[in-house]
Order: structure tokens, then sequence, then C-alpha cells
């Protein structure tokens, strides 16, 4: 059980909300909506992290996915799996991000990958981690790439910490 209630209004935030999600609200946008100026704030930055972005929808999907593994969000991974496999992941790359072989994963997905767990598990990233990166990527992307990695890991650790899908 979730540890707050859901809330399932919310007037003009709930409406931008539901029109970025195609007409409804998840879990997670009934928690952040205890706190609607949060929320809204939350809906653009998502919003600009999921459709504006030039980063490959691969590499996007893997970081999300990546930092839902290693912060235990198991409701952000359900969310996104999905998502990852519209996106041309295969079964073998899925189970590379939950820690199997990396070789199923393609250079720049596995450079995105040390990246990733670079951000996430000691937020310092080594040169080198970040050099491999710049092979794959230009600027933007390196810039989108770390938003990504950055606003999934706040996603997470609200889903975990608010025990949010938990029903």
């Amino acid at each position: 059980m979730a540890r707050l209630g859901y809330v399932t209004e919310g007037g003009g935030v709930a409406d931008r909300i539901r029109r970025r999600r195609g007409g409804r609200l998840t879990p997670l946008d009934g928690m952040l909506l205890h706190s609607p100026a949060l929320a809204d704030g939350w809906n653009s930055l998502l919003g600009a992290v999921r459709g504006a972005s030039t980063l490959p929808a691969d590499v996007r999907e893997l970081a999300v996915l990546r930092v839902a593994e290693l912060n235990g969000a198991a409701y952000e991974w359900t969310a996104h799996e999905p998502v990852a496999r519209e996106a041309g992941m295969t079964d073998e790359q899925l189970a590379a991000l939950r820690g199997g072989d990396p070789s199923a994963l393609d250079g720049r997905q596995r450079a995105a990958l040390a990246y990733t767990d670079a951000m996430t598990e000691k937020i310092a990233v080594e040169q080198p981690v970040f050099d491999a990166l710049a092979a794959h990527f230009d600027e933007q992307q390196v810039v989108e790439l770390s938003v990504t990695v950055a606003a999934y890991n706040m996603v997470s650790r609200f889903l975990v910490a608010l025990e949010v899908g938990r029903e």
C-alpha cells in the first residue's frame, strides 16, 4: 500500500498531466498532486526528458531502466519496460540492465550504461567513463543523458520512499 493516498483531482495541473499522458493519471501523478506546484514542474521536466530530447529512445530507456534497477524501483521498471521494447530493446539487452551479460548491448549502449551507473552509484563520473560516452554522443546528447539519469534518480527515489504502486 502506498504511504499516502492518491489525489485524483488537481485542476489545471492534473489536466496538463493528463494531456501529456494521453488522458490518464498514473499512481505517480496521484502522489505528486499532493503538491500541485511540484507536480506541474515535474510534468514539464519529465515531458521534456521524454519528448523533447535528441537522445535515441533506446538509450533514454536504457538509462531509465538501469536507474530503476539500481534503486529498486519496480514500479518504474514495469512502467518503462514496454517503452524500451517499443524502442527496439531485446530480451537480452533488458537482461543486461538487470546485471546480465553486457555483450548484448552495442558500444553506445555500454557507454551509456557505464555513465548511468557512475552517476547513480558514485555521483562523480571518472574521466574514462565520460570519454567513452563522448565518443558516441554529441554535447547536447551528453547533457540530455545526464538530465535523464538525474531525473529518473529523482523519480525512482520518490517512488520507493512513498511506496507508490504497491497496491
